[in-house]
């Protein structure tokens, strides 16, 4: 995740390895984009369980070795929120194989509202990134919201709701990794990301 506006190199200086962002970021959108589209109830003509294999191998795993990676590039940001979101998904797909029960129905919004509580200040800190993290989270952090709430109401529409919202957040992710991709191949700013909205601490 770039830390301004200015295009990303295809490798990152000093480290000799290419930005793992882009990464990271497809691997978010895909896996998010399949368990919201289930959620949204757009998925009708599937098992409902497509995301499961994505939520172990890509989301989780592919992102969190993009996490791993930032820690080698010295990206605080990165390091903790791929690792962080790798964990997440890597753990969603363990409850679901393993805890799943109408008696645990109510667990996923406990989970979605402790990612949220962390999703906060990284949305926070993404404002001195770029427009295109800054929406990433932004849209993450509503999703989360509209999850945690319709889940523990039991209120299927603010699920649904919150689905929408999801796929929203896997394109805004998408676009993030597109530019991440393009820019680094170019050495220049093909796609615009935007420029930090602020800086913090002055």
């Amino acid at each position: 995740m770039s830390t301004t506006d200015e295009a990303p190199v295809a490798v990152a200086q000093g480290t000799g390895i290419a930005d793992p962002a882009p990464l990271g970021l497809a691997a978010f959108a895909l896996t998010t984009f399949l368990l919201s589209a289930a959620n949204a109830g757009w998925a009708k003509n599937t098992s409902g369980a497509d995301w499961l294999g994505y939520a172990f191998a890509y989301g989780g795993f592919v992102q969190l070795l993009a996490g791993m990676w930032e820690f080698r590039n010295r990206n605080v940001f990165g390091a903790t929120a791929f690792s962080t979101y790798g964990g997440f998904w890597i753990g969603l797909g363990l409850w679901a194989t393993l805890v799943h029960a109408p008696a645990g129905a109510k667990d996923v919004g406990w989970i979605l509202l402790a990612f949220a509580i962390f999703n906060t200040y990284m949305l926070l800190f993404a404002t001195q990134l770029n427009m295109a993290v800054f929406l990433v989270f932004l849209t993450l952090e509503l999703t989360e919201i509209f999850l945690f709430i319709g889940i523990l109401g039991g209120n299927t529409t603010i699920v649904k709701i919150g689905g929408v919202i999801g796929i929203v957040t896997a394109f805004a992710a998408w676009y993030a990794s597109a530019a991440g991709v393009i820019n680094g191949i170019k050495g220049k700013q093909v796609f615009p990301v935007g420029g930090p909205l602020f800086n913090l601490g002055g």
